[in-house]
């Protein structure tokens, strides 16, 4: 049974001996106190499982969980499929949140009797610096309708993290996150938006994103080729096909998201992956090829950002050794 205003914490953790202890305490200093904080180790090969314990046995709130490991996504299943509470949050073992946020998100959420609600975000560098904003908070509590809240995704002005959002748990009692990909936040956020009437989006900064290197998605190594981006552009067809489906209105959106996802990934791949033997790096630069009109007639597209497409289809290898060179100086 579900308990009624009990928030559900679900953190991940995966060797972060050094960051958990940040973490848990952020959500130990939560100001809505009836809330677990469960914690899957999934299947650390550092001390991080055991320091789970130690945190667990300092807070009856806490409950650990142990698995082999699977990635985030079988670990949030796990948390799923024990979680007692009304309303479900997430958050990453390296990040941390402020003592106010789950109170600002339940009493948004109780009072407009909503589904889904969202907390604005910043970025912390792996020095302590600020990074630009990603999704730019807004200056009130806003509301979105589930097509409006798409068309922002579509525009790469929303935020697809679960991390910012309270959820209700009925949400997921048919979804979860797909296990085995990256980008799963987008994968599941855009299954169940079709049965979210609207989301709020809450001003206050009260999640903080540690932006470390060394993570699923970001490297220093040129060579180095993320899983993340072909998972973006495998994303932006099953977009594709929901919006056909239940928002045909965005399809002009919709076109351009797909393009700019495909855009990200061949800005990103290594040129030594650049050839005919790569089937999937083939598909992305036919598709460009086959869409040439419909870069030249988006009208969300920049205009460097058509440049980019066109050429990409064009000459892919040169365009990139040209712009590794820009990058370089």
């Amino acid at each position: 049974m579900r308990e009624k205003e009990l928030i559900s914490v679900i953190v991940p953790v995966y060797n972060v001996m050094k960051y958990l202890p940040r973490c848990v305490a952020s959500l130990r200093r939560q100001t809505w106190k009836d809330l677990e904080i469960l914690l899957v180790d999934d299947g650390s090969t550092d001390n991080s499982g055991a320091l789970a314990e130690k945190l667990a046995m300092e807070d009856r709130r806490i409950r650990v969980f142990h698995k082999e490991n699977g990635g985030t996504s079988s670990a949030r299943n796990l948390g799923l499929s024990e979680a007692k509470g009304e309303y479900i949050g997430f958050v990453d073992s390296d990040d941390y949140v402020e003592p106010r946020m789950y109170e600002r998100l339940m009493n948004t959420a109780l009072e407009e009797k909503l589904l889904m609600v969202q907390i604005s975000r910043d970025e912390i560098d792996e020095h302590g610096k600020r990074l630009p904003d990603v999704c730019v908070p807004p200056k009130e509590r806003q509301y979105l309708e589930s097509r409006q809240f798409m068309r922002e995704l579509l525009l790469h002005r929303g935020d697809c993290s679960f991390c910012t959002k309270l959820t209700h748990a009925s949400l997921f009692e048919q979804e979860g996150f797909p296990e085995g990909e990256l980008n799963e936040d987008f994968y599941l956020l855009v299954k169940l938006l079709q049965r979210v009437p609207a989301v709020a989006i809450l001003p206050e900064q009260d999640y903080h994103v540690f932006y470390r290197y060394g993570s699923n998605t970001r490297t220093r190594d040129e060579e180095e080729f993320p899983q993340v981006f072909t998972d973006i552009v495998r994303n932006a067809d099953r977009v594709q096909k929901i919006v056909e489906e239940s928002y045909p209105e965005l399809l002009p959106e919709a076109m351009r998201f797909g393009l700019f996802q495909r855009l990200d990934y061949m800005l990103h791949i290594p040129v030594s992956r650049m050839n005919k033997e790569n089937e999937f790096y083939c598909q992305v630069r036919d598709y460009l090829r086959a869409h040439r009109q419909d870069v030249l007639e988006s009208p969300y597209l920049t205009g460097k950002n058509k440049e980019y497409l066109l050429l990409l289809g064009t000459a892919p290898k040169l365009v990139r050794r040209f712009h590794r060179m820009l990058k370089r100086i």
